[in-house]
């Protein structure tokens, strides 16, 4: 199989690095950075020093910093095509490939920023408005870059409303150490990707000023529940959020230290400001962009979310980390489930 990735970030790579080096399959695999010294430097160094530094690419796998075109070789002959770019970047991308006649998928987690009264828009409801004929769909779940690039077991989530991208998706990246499951719920996986990133901020905050192990197994157990909520307003499938997209992608994300949003709360529960804590990852760090169209989503929909509130009022500078944990525990009391 053809497979082109585009994005050369940490997930980007780290996904070509698996898909290159299935020892199962006999994939091609070009690796796209719009930066055609980074590219130039990946061929020479066999490493992605800014991003994934310490893996090694696969000499198998090829590099390319051309001008994307649908119609030319590199897309043209492509029978995957994966978006490996912040969410911010997406809207451009889907622009540009709006004719692309291979099979899409994007790794991005957010809401997208939107000037219509109903909030930020998903994903695939950009894909739907910019590039309707497009097939595509997502790649979601648990992962991180640095254990996918070093083979550690990982199961992903590939989800569209096409059969054939499912069915791609599990044939070009299911390998003995990536287990990929086809799921039709689009909108469920898309809002368990994105709200996660918030509730790790909290989940790094709730740690970072050390309340404890019960406040964290709450945190991450109520934080479950207003998802859930959001994705079922938005026609989700409520067991989707049982799976990897919704509670697994949660726990990883809200309890490992490689979460970039979990650092955020981290820093910010340190006294850090905002700035700081983002300069010092040196990543996009989701969860900081897309908490604020998410709540203009639930407000939309009349959907409560009272965590992911209390990490947009931090993220704005309207309140303090140790308010927001006093927001969240003087709530009024109500029944479970809610």
């Amino acid at each position: 199989m053809n497979i082109v990735v585009l994005g050369a970030g940490a997930w980007g790579t780290a996904l070509a690095v698996s898909a290159a080096g299935n020892p199962l399959a006999q994939h091609q695999v070009t690796l796209w950075a719009r930066d055609a010294e980074q590219a130039a430097a990946m061929q020479v160094q066999a490493q992605n020093r800014r991003y994934l530094p310490g893996v090694q690419l696969p000499a198998q796998l090829n590099f390319s910093s051309v001008r994307l075109d649908p119609a030319a070789e590199l897309l043209g002959t492509a029978d995957l095509v994966i978006l490996a770019t912040p969410m911010a970047a997406l809207r451009g991308l889907l622009i540009e490939l709006a004719a692309c006649r291979a099979p899409v998928a994007w790794l991005c987690k957010g809401f997208a920023a939107d000037d219509s009264h109903s909030g930020g828009k998903l994903a695939h409801e950009m894909q739907a408005q910019l590039a309707p004929d497009l097939l595509a769909g997502a790649l979601s779940g648990p992962s991180f870059a640095q254990e996918v690039a070093r083979g550690q077991p990982t199961a992903l989530v590939a989800a569209s409303a096409h059969a054939q991208v499912r069915q791609t998706l599990v044939a070009a990246l299911h390998s003995p150490t990536l287990r990929v499951y086809a799921n039709d719920d689009i909108v469920g996986v898309e809002v368990g990707g994105a709200v996660k990133n918030v509730l790790a901020i909290a989940a790094g905050l709730c740690d970072g000023l050390n309340l404890g192990f019960n406040a964290r197994a709450a945190l991450i157990t109520r934080g479950l529940a207003e998802m859930t909520r959001l994705g079922l307003a938005l026609g989700a499938r409520a067991e989707t959020f049982m799976g990897l997209s919704g509670l697994g992608d949660l726990v990883l994300t809200a309890t490992g230290d490689l979460s970039r949003n979990r650092q955020v709360g981290l820093a910010l529960a340190q006294g850090q400001s905002l700035q700081q804590a983002v300069s010092a990852l040196g990543h996009v760090a989701e969860g900081v962009y897309c908490a604020r169209a998410v709540l203009q989503r639930a407000a939309a929909l009349n959907v409560e979310m009272p965590i992911t509130q209390a990490v947009g009022a931090l993220l704005d500078g309207s309140i303090q980390a140790a308010q927001a944990v006093a927001l969240l525990m003087g709530r009024e009391p109500t029944a479970e489930p809610a």
